[in-house]
């Protein structure tokens, strides 16, 4: 049985009526989904544990987002999400390094993060960034092919995140990598709609782009451990 259209329904549903009274009277029916949910988010880090060892032990129940929402420093005080949402990495939630990231829910203009599968470092402190500047330059070559492999071309163009309108303070303005050293996040982002998603394999697919970013994870992880 596929769910996910179901899912979207639902969350369609949340939009509408986000509230609390309105979500315990449908309590039994995000419970069933969330569980669904949940059996396909293990299902895929079980698989991209084949491709990325370090993920082998990982859990849903660990890379899984909590679907109410943190509204303490939030004008919008509306208590639950639109999206089912999961970090994968061994690290755990809280750690500061690459990682991959999944989003699957309803699509909004005004939505920072829109539905779709992520990786690399989003929004790290100012010295980690400063160390990942100078990894980048210090191993242009390296850096250089990861980037321009084909599959990472085809699925993962371009950076996602924000970037500095200059160049930072200490490099040249002229400097070769200037793209690079102005990116304020690096990080990949292949964004999705609930057409994918409803995919009988959207699992398996899933996998296998979450898999291509293995190289990028992997140099953002071992600059920073250096």
């Amino acid at each position: 049985m596929n769910y996910i259209p179901e899912l979207y329904r639902f969350l369609e549903q949340v939009e509408r009526n986000n509230n609390r009274e309105w979500f315990q009277d449908h309590k039994q029916e995000y419970d069933r989904l969330r569980a669904l949910w949940l059996d396909d988010l293990q299902r895929l880090i079980d698989l991209m544990a084949q491709g990325d060892p370090s993920l082998r032990g990982c859990t849903a129940k660990q890379a899984a987002y909590r679907f109410y929402r943190d509204t303490r420093f939030s004008q919008d005080k509306s208590p639950y999400k639109t999206f089912f949402s999961a970090i994968i990495t061994p690290y755990g939630k809280k750690d500061m390094r690459a990682c991959y990231y999944l989003q699957m829910g309803l699509n909004r203009p005004d939505r920072d993060i829109q539905s779709g599968v992520y990786g690399g470092i989003w929004w790290p402190d100012s010295a980690t960034l400063r160390k990942l500047r100078h990894a980048i330059v210090d191993n242009i070559e390296e850096f250089t092919a990861i980037n321009d492999a084909p599959a990472m071309q085809r699925e993962f163009p371009g950076w996602a995140g924000s970037s500095l309108k200059t160049i930072p303070k200490g490099w040249p303005k002229d400097h070769p990598q200037a793209d690079l050293l102005k990116l304020k996040d690096i990080a990949k982002a292949h964004y999705l709609d609930e057409k994918f998603f409803c995919r009988k394999n959207w699992v398996e697919r899933t996998a296998e782009m979450f898999l291509i970013l293995k190289p990028l994870n992997d140099f953002i992880n071992y600059s920073i451990d250096e």
